[in-house]
């Protein structure tokens, strides 16, 4: 297994020795690495003073050990994990598993190390906002989304080992990804896009915090897992009807009372909400592709009927889904 040392920061310093670390070099703002060790994407980008954002969308080819000591310890780190390959995240002696359905949002301050196991295969999508713990305070005020429990995270004051959180980020920050990804690296609109989606990430991390939400406090983690993998199968579910809360419910072994009640809570919607939300962008995905028309789409994913779709549509877009579709 090979294995990689790289350090990060709130500024661009850092970057060409990471791209060094994997026998690669910087072009633009684009991480060029062998492509033995891996294929894909990695960009990089100042968003603000203070902030950078590291975008990595890549397959890798050989097994991996990433390993993190940073030089500059004047920041955090939020991770938003995307990947459908399963990874070991190990901080502090403890580690989890990392991707799309498991934890996918960390928060680790830059005075923690970790390592970052990938296995060969892995197809890896995260994106990484550095912030400085100043910057993030002055962020959090100007947005008027500060809140002591900021302090407490970023421990700025403080000389003990600094915090490590495990997450899962909201659907709205996984759609928003999901919506990035599809852009071109090399269109005009990609760096705006990159910095947009920078900053709705990190005020949506600083409303979760100011209302004291980091979900690991207040459910056990094996009924989190369990939402989880409810999401999951609603996902891999979309193109049918919606099962209903008692099937979902047996299915992970809760009540119903109990699984609508966890789930609300870890996700933020409905079972039938998220259901329906993530149907609806599936929906929005396939006109993207120009392959469908509105129909094949009301017929693929089985909505009730056109008028049903197109309602849920607007609502949830602003615009009908024919206009929509004219509009691309």
């Amino acid at each position: 297994m090979k294995k990689i040392i790289q350090h990060f920061g709130g500024d661009l310093e850092w970057v060409d020795s990471y791209a060094k670390q994997f026998g690669g070099k910087v072009s633009g703002n684009s991480i060029i690495v062998p492509k033995e060790i891996h294929t894909g994407e990695k960009y990089v980008l100042s968003c603000d003073e203070g902030i950078v954002a590291l975008y990595v969308d890549v397959k890798y080819h050989i097994d991996l050990c990433l390993i993190q000591q940073n030089i500059k310890k004047d920041f955090v780190a939020l991770f938003y994990n995307l990947s459908k390959s399963k990874a070991e995240l190990t901080c502090g002696g403890s580690s989890d598993a990392m991707g799309a359905w498991f934890y996918n949002l960390s928060l680790i301050d830059s005075d923690s190390d970790f390592k970052f196991d990938i296995k060969k295969g892995s197809e890896v999508f995260i994106f990484c906002i550095f912030i400085k713990k100043e910057q993030l305070v002055l962020f959090a005020k100007k947005n008027k989304l500060y809140s002591e429990r900021i302090n407490d995270i970023i421990n700025i004051n403080s000389a003990e080992k600094k915090i490590t959180e495990w997450d899962r980020m909201s659907n709205d920050c996984f759609q928003l990804l999901d919506d990035l990804r599809k852009h071109k690296k090399d269109s005009i609109t990609f760096d705006l896009s990159m910095k947009g989606t920078t900053h709705i990430l990190i005020s949506d991390y600083l409303r979760g915090i100011g209302k004291n939400e980091i979900i690991r406090q207040h459910v056990s983690e094996s009924d989190f897992f369990s939402i989880i993998k409810c999401q999951h199968i609603l996902i891999q579910n979309l193109q049918n009807r919606f099962p209903g809360i008692k099937s979902l419910a047996n299915q992970i072994g809760m009540s119903q009372t109990r699984f609508k009640f966890f789930f609300k809570m870890i996700t933020g919607y409905t079972p039938h909400s998220f259901f329906l939300n993530n149907k609806l962008f599936k929906a929005k995905e396939l006109i993207d592709t120009q392959e469908f028309t509105i129909e094949e789409i009301v017929y693929k994913l089985n909505f009730p009927s056109s008028s049903v779709f197109s309602n849920a549509f607007k609502k949830q877009f602003g615009m009908l889904p024919k206009a929509y579709s004219l509009q691309l």
